[in-house]
């Protein structure tokens, strides 16, 4: 038996979801369209990695977004059309969201490689390389789909029984649904300090290569208002740029530690709390070999004792209110 709440508590929790089929569904619409388009022969003639800014969804920021510098791999391919010779970029009828593949796709489509080009006959300078999605898509996206399902109405349902369980276990049972949920999220914070140390202890056994800062400075925004308010809080975040190069291929990064910079409204606390890094420096800089886009300059996560503290602290409150109401 599912929780007694709302029907759009439910509807904002599959929102993601939706967005992703929904999105899946286009592209798998603009791929049939592209199966009709006719071909030619083409020649690259540019392959290189490049930096490019992307605009990115950021609902913290009174704006609704950010830019953010992300590696591409820059394939240009030249191709004729009655004659016309033409000039095109696009790789695949997917969108290349960046910081992917970027040295996988330079290695495929070297300068002066033969390529087929498939282009639209109504605009031919639109045109791509690849006109089939990833193999396997829809069947990730519905084993995808069922485990999230699964998750949300399973933690759900349980967390639900959980409450019925326990409310009928403790001496005060009106604070069973608080106890069960400080407790859900105390194992939350302490499964995502899981993460975090897994993830730095990979990090620290990455490969090290020399970079440098192209930029290290103090970000001013205002954040989203709150509250009713008409306008958001001044914010500071430090804000970090290098370049480094892995395997002859040159990237740029902005992820100076492998969890998210420090935001504040002090200023001075984030100039305390971040590196300031000299502008022109030289830097070692650790770097995925999986995927050389993602890279760090400090691969250990000082804060994780934080967020453990923070996990006990929680179970503590859910002991309380279990026990001493």
């Amino acid at each position: 038996m599912l929780p007694d709440l709302p029907w759009f508590v439910y509807a904002m929790l599959l929102a993601p979801l939706g967005l992703i089929l929904a999105a899946a569904t286009y592209k798998s619409l603009q791929v049939r369209a592209a199966r009709e388009w006719p071909s030619a022969a083409g020649k690259v003639v540019v392959s290189k990695a490049e930096v490019r800014k992307v605009k990115v969804i950021d609902g913290d920021r009174e704006e609704g977004h950010r830019f953010e510098e992300r590696n591409f791999a820059d394939i240009v391919y030249e191709y004729s059309v009655a004659g016309r010779k033409l000039r095109c970029n696009r790789v695949s009828i997917g969108e290349d969201l960046g910081n992917f593949q970027v040295a996988e796709t330079i290695a495929k489509y070297s300068v002066g490689a033969v390529v087929t080009v498939y282009y639209n006959p109504r605009h031919p300078d639109q045109a791509v390389l690849e006109r089939d999605l990833p193999k396997g898509m829809w069947g990730c996206l519905g084993i995808g789909t069922g485990i999230v399902l699964a998750i949300l109405f399973g933690s759900a349902i349980g967390l639900h029984r959980i409450t019925e369980f326990v409310s009928s276990r403790l001496p005060h049972s009106e604070n069973s649904a608080a106890a069960v949920a400080f407790a859900a999220f105390g194992t939350a914070v302490a499964l995502f300090a899981l993460l975090v140390h897994r993830q730095a202890s990979l990090a620290s056994k990455w490969p090290v290569v020399t970079g440098t800062i192209e930029l290290s400075d103090i970000e001013q925004y205002r954040a989203a208002p709150r509250d009713g308010s008409s306008r958001g809080q001044i914010m500071y975040q430090r804000k970090v740029s290098y370049a480094y190069t892995y395997n002859n291929i040159s990237y740029t990064s902005t992820h100076a530690r492998l969890a998210s910079s420090v935001a504040s409204t002090s200023r001075w606390l984030v100039r305390k709390s971040t590196t300031d890094y000299q502008n022109g420096a030289t830097v070692k800089v650790w770097v995925n070999p999986g995927n050389p886009s993602e890279a760090t300059l400090e691969p250990r996560t000082g804060f994780v004792w934080v967020l453990w503290l923070a996990a006990v602290a929680i179970w503590g409150v859910a002991y309380y209110a279990a026990v001493h109401g």
